[in-house]
């Protein structure tokens, strides 16, 4: 008899795996808290709160205008400071999914409130699909779109400039020239679709924000995540990354792409709290800390050579 039900489990367990990998897990969402402490981050704003969405996909498969609109409140109730929207809004390809017109998601993102305003970029299948009409919808919606330029945020206690990088693959943006003319009395916040680009990114900028990898999609146990969208493996594939002092967040994102799966990876609104490094110090101590954050260098290290894995994110 114990060997009959052991048989019993055994032949249960695949089918198992496979409705909470091809419907439980892509049908859930999660909202992720990180604090991350920054030693660029100016004393004095600490508490930001930022609502970084990615790879939405709408139209995948469990991922509708109504999940969507579950993604809106939940944003909402996390009263995030600012939302940072950081590409592929468009589904194609992926089996089982729709075409949702991109000023159908916008609209829907247009109910995202948040006091220091919601911003975007675009990622690779935004523009595989069209991406001028894309950035019109989201424009016309009231969302702005940063595409290879940046913006001043003040309010709330907070002023610092926000920086939106072109897609690596559709773009190839000149992150050098756009970080260039960044203004020094503020701290800096890039956000982009591809993580890739991090290995460029100078020591100005205080943190990095991606997307496009969806962590992969699945991360078997032990094995780790079989397919990551990125030249560097599993290396930018999600979460809090620190290299040589700089700072990346990649989010897993909303969506599916390819394949209409998720295991041990689940979409996720992520709400970053940013802290500075360095304690609240009285006023003259605090200039003196200014004056050294605005004389930061501004060498990036050269990108380690990983083994690369990818298919389109």
């Amino acid at each position: 008899m114990k060997r009959k039900g052991a048989l019993a489990a055994a032949l249960g367990l695949p089918p198992l795996l496979a409705l909470w990998a091809f419907v439980v897990e892509p049908a859930s969402l999660e909202v992720n808290r990180h604090e991350l402490t920054l030693p660029l981050w100016p004393p004095g704003q600490d508490g930001l709160v930022i609502a970084l969405l990615s790879d939405l996909h709408v139209g995948s498969p469990f991922n509708g205008t109504g999940k969507l609109e579950k993604i809106v409140a939940r944003v909402n109730q996390a009263r995030p400071h600012v939302v940072l929207l950081a590409g592929d809004y468009m589904t194609s390809g992926v089996r089982g999914g729709e075409l949702v017109p991109p000023e159908t998601t916008a609209s829907l993102l247009a109910r995202i409130e948040a006091p220091l305003g919601v911003f975007a970029v675009l990622g690779n299948h935004d523009h595989w699909y069209d991406g001028p009409r894309v950035r019109r919808a989201f424009e016309s919606a009231g969302i702005r779109v940063l595409q290879n330029e940046s913006v001043r945020v003040q309010g709330k206690g907070f002023d610092f400039r926000l920086v939106g990088i072109g897609d690596l693959w559709e773009e190839q943006p000149d992150v050098g020239a756009i970080l260039e003319g960044l203004p020094e009395e503020v701290p800096a916040i890039a956000f982009t679709h591809n993580p890739d680009l991090f290995p460029v990114i100078t020591d100005r900028v205080a943190l990095t924000l991606a997307g496009h990898t969806h962590g992969g999609q699945v991360d078997f146990p032990l094995l780790g995540a079989p397919v990551v969208p990125s030249r560097f493996g599993e290396r930018y594939a999600r979460g809090h990354v620190v290299e040589d002092g700089r700072h990346l967040f990649v989010t897993s994102g909303l969506g599916t792409s390819i394949l209409p799966v998720r295991f041990r990876v689940p979409p996720e609104i992520a709400i970053l709290r940013i802290v500075s490094a360095v304690s609240s110090p009285p006023p003259a101590e605090l200039a003196r800390f200014r004056s050294r954050w605005s004389s930061s260098k501004t060498s990036a290290p050269a990108p380690r050579p990983q083994p690369a894995r990818s298919s389109p994110g």
